[in-house]
């Protein structure tokens, strides 16, 4: 059974009266993204409408963006983005009492059935019949039942929705590092530090493991620094990045654990050579369609390495994401560098494109 996806459909009517209209980004295709007046969307047994107070942009909506669509999760022409919070603005039929309009919530980008054979062998992120939501980056949003049924939490007082709707990304990262079987005392390495790659610096550092990380611009890793690195260095004019981290650690026997979250073969290459004999390393980058990647096999034989790929994540992790967001372990202020309304999203995403971006954006759909 493939994998479904609950896009934002461009909707003719409305549950907010006749004729009602909204503001929304919607992607036709590669590279072309159209901000639109359409339909508020109607809704269905066990459906919310959320208004969106905040959307992020993340490096998935890029990826999107440039190839027009994505098996998994959009196919145009639909309402674009997932990473959002909000507030409940109306409640359909059959939703839970415990769901109220004016409550504040963050809802996951997906959701499992909980019935396949991945769902019963406790790997829901690999769910059969996963269902994908998209439509953040609109004044409103459509939430579909099992998302509201299983993914979608109440955002804790003391957390703004800035922080909010970092709890997706920030739940597969959490995934990422429960997957690897990092501990406190292990000497890590995480290369990129993209915002994904930061989230890691983050949260690992905060386990008390020492962090060396890996990036391209100055910004990002004075950022890393700050975030917590041990230490951390631009590999853009270094001659051998797998020498000089083999080198900071014990006996130059390489990292207990090495994060790949570049998505290429040279990073994917260098995670293996950087790693020590029974160490872990995590594919966490997810390479172009169609690459290929040499390695000696001798280092998983001989050398007992483990590799783990982490896709996506579950509702036990988004739960766990948002707690660690409600403790002030992780904040958007650190990854948020820039906000624009919602009329400027074509453009931020060229600028993405470009190299010329803010780390993450916020979108207002109401500014």
């Amino acid at each position: 059974m493939a994998m479904k996806t609950y896009t934002g459909e461009i909707a003719a009517g409305s549950s907010k009266g006749s004729g009602g209209v909204m503001t929304a980004a919607v992607l036709y295709g590669r590279e072309d993204l159209r901000i639109e007046r359409v339909g508020i969307p109607q809704l269905g047994e066990g459906e919310i409408l959320m208004r969106v107070q905040v959307a992020l942009t993340c490096g998935t909506d890029l990826k999107v963006w440039r190839q027009g669509s994505h098996p998994r999760m959009i196919q145009p022409p639909a309402i674009f983005g997932h990473e959002l919070a909000g507030v409940v603005e109306e409640v359909g039929p059959g939703v839970s009492s415990e769901i109220r309009a004016g409550m504040r919530v963050v809802p996951s980008n997906s959701a499992p059935c909980d019935a396949c054979l991945y769902c019963r062998k406790d790997q829901p992120n690999l769910c059969d019949d996963l269902l994908f939501n998209n439509g953040a980056y609109a004044e409103y949003a459509r939430i579909p039942a099992r998302i509201v049924k299983k993914n979608l939490l109440e955002i804790p007082e003391n957390v703004s929705f800035r922080d909010a709707a970092m709890a997706e990304p920030l739940a597969c990262v959490l995934r990422g590092i429960h997957e690897t079987q990092i501990r406190p005392g292990d000497t890590a390495v995480v290369v990129g530090c993209g915002p994904i790659g930061l989230k890691f610096v983050r949260a690992l550092s905060a386990r008390e493991i020492r962090v060396i990380a890996l990036g391209k611009r100055k910004s990002q890793i004075d950022l890393a620094e700050r975030l917590g690195a041990y230490a951390a260095f631009d590999v853009s004019s270094m001659e051998s990045p797998v020498t000089m981290v083999r080198d900071l650690t014990e006996g130059g026997r390489g990292a207990d654990a090495v994060i790949e979250a570049v998505g290429s073969a040279a990073t994917w290459q260098w995670a293996m050579q950087m790693v020590r004999k029974g160490g872990r390393v995590n594919l966490f980058g997810g390479c172009p369609q169609g690459s290929q990647v040499q390695f000696d096999p001798a280092l998983l034989h001989y050398s007992e390495v483990t590799i783990k790929a982490t896709f996506h994540h579950t509702p036990r992790f988004i739960r766990e994401a948002l707690d660690t967001i409600a403790r002030g372990d992780v904040r958007s202020s650190d990854f948020v560098t820039g906000e624009i309304p919602l009329a400027e999203l074509p453009r931020a995403f060229q600028d993405m494109k470009n190299g010329h971006s803010d780390l993450k954006t916020a979108v207002n759909p109401w500014a």
